[in-house]
């Protein structure tokens, strides 16, 4: 999913009933499906404000409160000479896993995690160009878990993350569900889906046509046989309040922070760890290419993560060039692909009571604040991928493909002609299988894959860091068993496919 803008009022609150006011979940207990509250009327001032707040905030030194931001690069040390992790890419992942990494350790300050990102104001970061849903609804195990236990995270976010002497955390989370749609021919698979939900745990209700068009009259039930709709812990949220939590707290805790690219590896070419393929080696050194230099800075480190996002497979290809020895390394399928998201005001359209829908043909949308603003788009249809080699916005896209399908299930949108802003982000995509590559690489025995979410990253980040860190530091993990997302599955294994591709 793409960018999320600010837009309603705020429901995941701290203890004490700092954030949502009387409209708010308590900590502790599900979050249920509600309306938000009719206040704080500023938050409709619209994306633009937010993506120009968003830049601002990106060229702001360290300051105190929710205005504390990234640190431009100028002022960023540079990488120490040794690390025990190097966590490679500055994104929700990587933060979450560095995160994670020091809190479950057994002694204070015994492990050093640095965080090298190559772009401190985020421009084309996935992260922050997101529309920040969650949801429970999808059809395998390993997806709802994550999802169930970032949610679980979330809810209680300023136990975890919150940071003496500042200001409580706020993502400002819109608790309004997932609503969705499918068509006779789909209709087995959604329902398939949503009992493989609830048996682990989720809260998803299935919806007749006509139960649909009682609950929400707006739409246009055509061609709709049945209809899921997430009754707690679904919504969306404010992700560039999620990255700045996880990056503050982990710097609380002692990770490092640095500004610059992972250019190439170097390894130990003499490593005879059991069962790995002759000529690749342990990963003894990262270099790194300072900013606005053509200086690089060796870090010797015992492990790797690769958390790149949509540039992890490009990452891996170039750093590892020079490994090769006797055997080619596989490439990993984790590429970027470009998706729209455009905004549009329909006064008349739905109310505040609107979830997050997805339409049997794909499209997606839902409401932006409380002033009659909507976000949505669709990914493109196969063999139409756009130019990754900029973030340049189609508007005809929306014309040709997004409109019309809207406006057939919404009636109220059919009178739009133009929308009032409009951007790009990345998919961080995973060619193979569109689902989530966690685990050690088969043939790098200290780099650690974590990416190719494949648009569910952000959604799944808390849950995400934390099986990656118990990994790492344990060798196993209780709560998630991931190891079908293992990298390895990449290679000569049957895809891992996931129905509920937004």
């Amino acid at each position: 999913m793409l960018r999320a803008v600010r837009g309603g009022r705020a429901v995941w609150a701290p203890r004490g009933g700092s954030g949502s006011g009387s409209g708010g979940a308590k900590l502790g207990r599900p979050l249920r499906t509600a309306a938000p509250q009719r206040s704080d009327i500023f938050r409709e001032l619209g994306p633009r404000l937010s993506r120009l707040g968003q830049a601002l905030r990106g060229q702001l030194p360290e300051s105190e409160g929710a205005w504390n931001s990234l640190r431009p690069h100028q002022n960023s040390p540079p990488p120490p000479e040794r690390a025990d992790v190097v966590v490679v890419g500055g994104g929700v992942l990587g933060w979450s896993v560095a995160y994670w990494l020091k809190t479950l350790e057994n002694r204070r300050h015994g492990m050093r995690v640095v965080v090298v990102e190559r772009d401190p104001t985020y421009s084309q970061a996935s992260t922050v160009l997101s529309v920040g849903g969650i949801r429970q609804q999808f059809s395998l195990p390993e997806n709802i878990r994550l999802s169930l236990q970032s949610a679980t995270f979330l809810r209680t976010i300023n136990e975890h993350l919150w940071v003496p002497n500042e200001p409580p955390i706020d993502i400002q989370f819109q608790p309004s569900g997932y609503l969705f749609l499918a068509s006779e021919h789909g209709a087995a698979t959604l329902e398939a889906g949503v009992k493989v939900q609830r048996e682990e745990g989720a809260k998803v209700a299935l919806l007749s046509p006509s139960q649909l068009k009682a609950k929400f009259p707006w739409i246009n039930t055509e061609n709709v046989a049945v209809a899921s709709y997430g009754l707690e812990n679904e919504g969306w949220f404010d992700p560039w309040s999620l990255l700045n939590a996880f990056r503050r707290k982990a710097m609380s805790l002692g990770v490092y922070s640095c500004v610059g690219e992972v250019t190439s590896f170097v390894a130990d070419t003499a490593d005879n760890t059991p069962g790995m393929p002759r000529g690749v080696g342990r990963v003894k050194y990262v270099n790194v290419r300072l900013p606005d230099s053509p200086e690089q800075q060796p870090v010797s480190c015992a492990i790797v993560v690769a958390a790149a996002g949509a540039w992890t497979g490009k990452l891996l290809d170039s750093a590892t060039a020079g490994l090769q020895g006797s055997l080619t390394l596989r490439r990993l399928p984790i590429e970027p692909r470009k998706r729209y998201v455009y905004v549009w005001h329909c006064p008349g359209g739905p109310g505040l009571e609107t979830p997050f829908l997805i339409d049997t043909s794909g499209a997606y949308f839902r409401r932006e604040g409380i002033a009659g603003n909507y976000l949505g788009s669709m990914s493109p249809p196969e063999g139409r991928e756009p130019d990754v080699g900029n973030l340049e916005v189609d508007h005809d896209f929306f014309q040709e493909e997004v409109w019309p399908r809207l406006a057939h299930r919404v009636p109220a949108f059919r009178s739009l002609k133009q929308v009032k802003s409009a951007w790009a982000g990345y998919y961080d995509y995973n060619a193979f299988d569109q689902n989530g590559v966690l685990g050690p690489h088969p043939q790098l025995p200290n780099v650690f894959v974590l990416g190719g979410f494949s648009g569910h990253g952000l959604q799944q980040s808390p849950a995400a860091g934390r099986v990656a860190a118990e990994l790492l530091l344990h060798g196993s993990c209780a709560a998630v068993d991931v190891g079908r997302l293992a990298p390895g599955r990449l290679w000569g294994s049957e895809p891992l496919l996931e129905a509920a591709i937004v």
